[in-house]
């Protein structure tokens, strides 16, 4: 296999960890905590926007978090079990998530479980939260691929494109000479995402929707999204089911998901903004219930 000369390209980075003494500090990391961050800072903000209660997030986040991330690594060990389990791979790895490999479609089904279930123990509307959140989610997700850019990882097939990724030979896949570019997929999702939030964020204030309608055009736009950049990648191997990468199909799951759920809230959801009623209702059902608990 032979390289081709282009004359430009986006260069690997030089490091993806910085040392604080003996502390690592990694690239991949700082990523997704900003991401957290936005997510809980500005979809608060959405969110309170909408008549919610603006303490209510922090009560979400305590849970929806670790579990979020508990739910990309389980991803990613159950579609990469190569990576993690003997022959080829190593156990201890698992939890070693600052490493890099949490698969967005794992955190996103267990975090929105878990805001599922703590919206219902906390008796409050469980859409209009969502909702709040969902552009925010995409944003953060942008920023997080900027890890994967910093990691050397999520590229794909050889381009001579002018934005073909370097990669350096501790990364290449086996195979390919030194100098080969790569479609730098983790930009296409960048770049996707970001579109997609505003696309979300534009016909919000356009259009009146009904409760969770925006959380799954979320999932309609994601899902359209990563189902064709996963077939694009050739970054570390993949469970094929035929024409298309395990992933790839998880991810149309996740869009006709969507489309259903986005009818489905057209038909029977409740109004998307809370009422002040509404919230002084859930929170006094929420303040009997921890009464009850106590005695």
């Amino acid at each position: 296999m032979t390289t081709q000369t282009v004359l430009t390209s986006i260069p690997s980075p030089a490091q993806g960890v910085w040392y604080l003494g003996p502390l690592p500090i990694r690239a991949y990391g700082i990523f997704i905590l900003i991401g957290i961050l936005l997510v809980v800072f500005f979809g608060n903000r959405r969110y309170v926007s909408k008549g919610g209660d603006p303490e209510l997030i922090w009560d979400v986040a305590i849970w929806a978090i670790p579990a979020g991330i508990i739910g990309g690594r389980l991803y990613e060990v159950f579609t990469s079990p190569w990576n993690y389990f003997p022959p080829t791979g190593n156990p201890w790895l698992i939890p070693q998530v600052w490493l890099g490999g949490l698969g967005i479609m794992g955190a996103i089904s267990l975090g929105a479980l878990t805001v599922y279930a703590v919206m219902r123990k906390r008796h409050a509307r469980v859409g209009p939260f969502l909702d709040a959140l969902a552009p925010m989610v995409l944003i953060a997700q942008a920023i997080g691929r900027l890890g994967n850019y910093f990691n050397q990882e999520l590229f794909g097939l050889p381009t001579t494109l002018p934005w073909g990724l370097e990669i350096d030979k501790a990364h290449l896949p086996a195979g390919y000479p030194v100098g080969t570019l790569f479609h730098p997929t983790f930009l296409y999702e960048l770049i996707w995402n970001l579109i997609g939030a505003f696309v979300l964020i534009y016909l919000g204030k356009r259009f009146v929707f009904k409760s969770g309608q925006i959380a799954f055009l979320y999932l309609v736009v994601y899902g359209a999204g990563r189902a064709w950049i996963e077939n694009v990648r050739i970054d570390e191997p993949a469970n094929w089911i035929g024409p298309l990468r395990l992933a790839s199909w998880f991810a149309i799951g996740i869009m006709l998901f969507g489309v259903i759920g986005f009818l489905w809230a057209k038909r029977v959801g409740a109004p998307a903004k809370l009422t002040l009623q509404e919230v002084h209702a859930w929170k006094e059902q929420d303040r009997k219930s921890l009464e009850n608990t106590k005695n």
